[in-house]
């Protein structure tokens, strides 16, 4: 399958490189997760979390494509239908128009770094950070790094500015979506801690690549990721212990 990749976890080393690089604490780094991409990078199928936007293809394209595809070519954003793999139906459909214009079009993994900002987030072009953000989380938060530090929204993030980091980061109509007050927001509660387990969430995005439903990848061991883990628990003649147990985990790593 297209864009699908090995679709690794975020992991510790990677979120200390992040807050290192940008010289922010952790809470701050989980509230731009959060916010962006309520907390994962991938879908189920291990493609990438992306948003597809019909106003950069047009831009991007010099709007050859309006009259014939005006859903996913527009002077207009908008038209985005459902999330997920609905979103790879627009992409795959840009694509066969016109490749590096489609990716440099779509927003990408946990940060939604945009295609066109891939030089900033550090990679020679689109299509070398898609390869790298099929890959991995850590790979996705490193290129939403890169294009922080480049857009120099860091001193934002480390003030606390979360109406100068939105506009910096989501536009000038951040308003509309109310991204600062949800940054304020998480960045408060993450502050407070605790912070999200990263075993939890590792758990997590794994059940999900085998087809259990925990209720997300937040990396808050709630009812639903307790259910989930056990049918796996029960599905693989493991102890049904309703317990993220050392012998569930290295049986998640290796069915997932």
């Amino acid at each position: 399958m297209p864009f699908s990749g090995r679709g690794n976890p975020l992991s510790q080393e990677g979120l200390d490189q992040a807050a290192s690089g940008l010289g922010v604490g952790l809470p701050a780094l989980w509230a731009v997760m959060t916010v962006e991409t309520k907390g994962c990078g991938f879908l189920a199928d291990r493609r990438p979390l992306i948003l597809f936007e019909r106003h950069i293809f047009h831009r991007k394209t010099g709007g050859r494509f309006d009259a014939s595809d005006p859903d996913i070519s527009s002077r207009t954003a908008g038209g985005y239908g459902k999330g997920g793999a609905n979103q790879y139906d627009r992409l795959m459909r840009a694509i066969a128009l016109d490749r590096t214009a489609a990716l440099e079009s779509t927003s990408w993994g946990l940060g939604q770094v945009m295609g066109f900002n891939a030089i900033a987030a550090g990679y020679p072009d689109a299509e070398s950070m898609v390869t790298a953000m099929c890959q991995s989380e850590d790979a996705q938060l490193l290129g939403m790094v890169g294009f922080i530090r480049d857009a120099r929204l860091a001193r934002h993030l480390k003030s606390g500015d979360w109406a100068a980091f939105a506009q910096g980061y989501n536009g000038p109509e951040f308003q509309k979506n109310k991204y600062d007050e949800k940054l304020r927001n998480a960045a408060t509660r993450f502050g407070m801690g605790p912070l999200p387990s990263l075993e939890v969430r590792t758990a997590q995005l794994f059940l999900m690549y085998r087809g259990y439903n925990a209720g997300g990848v937040d990396g808050w061991f709630g009812e639903n990721t307790q259910k989930a883990l056990m049918q796996f628990q029960k599905d693989n003649a493991l102890p049904v212990s309703g317990r993220l147990d050392d012998a569930s985990l290295v049986a998640l790593s290796r069915s997932a």
